[in-house]
């Protein structure tokens, strides 16, 4: 008999040390669960909030970029071109010539 008395107060042990332990797994389980799960959530937030601030910088980089190639339109204009290098370079333009070819009429065509 002492035996079963030996292994009816170990198993009492066995499920006291349980039941006392167990809420505490439980709750620690919870606890890092829940510290996860706001870890994860916040990088998502801020994941997104950084896609934001992106969406926002690619919006400008367009922007500037269709306005860039408008002042390139702008700026290859012949007149802009010829305006700029008179007042801004100082060039001065040739008047024009004038090519005279005279044809003697006494030489005959070669045939």
């Amino acid at each position: 008999m002492p035996k079963k008395t030996r292994s009816k107060a170990k198993q009492r042990k066995q499920q006291k040390l349980m039941r006392s332990t167990l809420p505490f797994i439980i709750i620690g389980l919870a606890i890092t669960g829940l510290i996860g799960y706001l870890w994860t959530y916040t990088e998502v937030d801020e994941t997104l909030k950084e896609l934001d601030l992106q969406q926002v910088a690619i919006v400008e980089l367009n922007d500037e970029i269709s306005k860039l190639k408008s002042d390139i339109e702008y700026f290859s204009r012949v007149d802009i071109l010829t305006a700029r290098a008179k007042n801004d370079l100082g060039m001065v333009f040739a008047p024009p010539e004038t090519i005279a070819v005279y044809v003697d009429d006494l030489v005959e065509p070669i045939q």
